[in-house]
C-alpha cells in the first residue's frame, strides 16, 4: 500500500493569502476567540480534544475549520489526534499587531 496515498493532511492558506476580512470574521465568534486564546496561552500544539468548549463535536469541528481556513491556525494529524497551533509568525508578518490586540482584549475580559 502506498503510504503517501493514506497520509491525511489539511489545506491551509499560504501566508500571502491571509486576509484581514477573513481573520476578523473568524474572530467575531466568542468560541473561536476562546480557541485562539487557549492556543496562545498553552503548549505550541494542542489536540482538539483538550479544549473545553460549550458546543457539540460537529460544531467544534466547524470552528476549527473556520480558523484554519482564515489562516489563524495550522492543523496536522498526529496518529488519530488532530493537533492545532497558532500561525503566530504568519499572522504577525501579514497583519502586524492584530493577533496581539485580539488576545489582549480577550485576556482583559476573561
Amino acid at each position: 500500500m502506498d503510504v503517501m496515498a493514506t497520509t491525511r493532511t489539511f489545506d491551509h492558506p499560504d501566508r500571502e493569502l491571509i486576509a484581514l476580512d477573513a481573520v476578523l470574521s473568524a474572530l467575531a465568534d466568542p468560541v473561536r476567540r476562546t480557541i485562539v486564546r487557549q492556543l496562545a496561552d498553552g503548549p505550541d500544539a494542542q489536540a482538539c480534544s483538550q479544549f473545553s468548549l460549550p458546543v457539540g463535536a460537529s460544531t467544534r469541528t466547524h470552528h476549527f475549520r473556520v480558523l484554519r481556513e482564515a489562516g489563524l491556525i495550522a492543523q496536522e494529524y498526529h496518529g488519530t489526534a488532530i493537533l492545532s497551533s497558532l500561525r503566530t509568525a504568519d499572522l504577525e508578518a501579514r497583519l502586524p499587531g492584530v493577533l496581539d490586540a485580539v488576545l489582549a482584549s480577550e485576556r482583559a475580559g476573561a
